[in-house]
C-alpha cells in the first residue's frame, strides 16, 4: 500500500468535508489542501481524481449508499459521509485497488477523523457495498498466510 495514496485519501476526505459544508469551488478547495500539505508525500493526481470523481458522481454514490444505511444520507455525520462517499467511489470506479484496501483505508480515516466508534459504522456500510459492487472479488478465497 502506497503512503502517498494514503495521504491522497486523507487529503481527499478533508477536501470533501470542506466542500460538503461550504459548497466551495472544488478546484479552489483542492488547491488550498495541496498548498497546506507536503505535496511530495501526497499522490496529487490520485487526490485530484478522488475529489473530482466523488463530486461528479455524488448523486450516484449517495444512491448506492442509501439502501445499506440505517438512516438517511443527510443525517450522517459529515466526516463519515465524506469517508463513505470516497470509499464507495473507489469500490465502484477504482477497480485496480483491492476492496480490502479501500475498506481498510476508510476505516483508518474514520478512526482519525470520525466520531468515536464511527469507524465500525463505516466498516459495516462499506463491507455491505463491497459484497455487491465487488462480488466476484469478495468471493475469492483469501490467500494462505
Amino acid at each position: 500500500m502506497s503512503r502517498t495514496r494514503s495521504q491522497a485519501r486523507r487529503c481527499a476526505v478533508q477536501a470533501l468535508y470542506q466542500w460538503q459544508l461550504t459548497g466551495a469551488d472544488v478546484a479552489e478547495v483542492a488547491s488550498q489542501i495541496l498548498e497546506e500539505k507536503d505535496v511530495k508525500k501526497v499522490d496529487a493526481s490520485y487526490f485530484r481524481g478522488l475529489l473530482s470523481g466523488v463530486v461528479k458522481q455524488v448523486d450516484k454514490l449517495d444512491a448506492l449508499l442509501a439502501p445499506v444505511l440505517d438512516r438517511s444520507v443527510e443525517s450522517l455525520d459529515p466526516v463519515e459521509l465524506a469517508i463513505m462517499r470516497m470509499g464507495v467511489y473507489e469500490l465502484q470506479y477504482n477497480l485496480e485497488v483491492p476492496y480490502r484496501v479501500v475498506i481498510n483505508e476508510a476505516v483508518e480515516l474514520a478512526k482519525v477523523f470520525g466520531a468515536d466508534q464511527g469507524h465500525k459504522y463505516v466498516n459495516g456500510v462499506l463491507d455491505k457495498l463491497a459484497a455487491t459492487l465487488r462480488s466476484a472479488e469478495c468471493k475469492q478465497k483469501r490467500p494462505a498466510k
